[in-house]
């Protein structure tokens, strides 16, 4: 019984090793991540998972958003291929209609 807990104590603090150092840390980047995709609005200036560097010019839905990739050029993504959010932008205003 004794050699059973001896042998058993080793691999316990090598799963706990894993844990703290990999795997939590690992999952809070990611939950970071998601908030901050999610707080992505108007303004902010946004890479794509695909590597296209854009600003946001109108959240679509909670879901999806346009980004404007180069002057009038504007295409809709989905939330989920935004890898990273550059700068917070002010959000972009309307010009006044005449």
């Amino acid at each position: 019984m004794n050699d059973t807990v001896v042998q058993l104590v080793p691999i316990v603090a090598m799963i706990a090793i894993v844990y703290f150092i990999l795997w939590r840390p690992q999952q809070r980047r990611a939950k970071e991540q998601r908030e901050l995709v999610q707080a992505a609005r108007r303004g902010d200036t946004v890479v794509t998972s695909g590597g296209i560097i854009g600003k946001i010019s109108k959240a679509v839905d909670d879901n999806e958003v346009e980004l404007e990739i180069a002057p009038n050029v504007k295409v809709r993504l989905a939330r989920s291929g935004i890898s990273e959010v550059r700068a917070k932008g002010e959000p972009v205003k309307d010009a006044p209609k005449a």
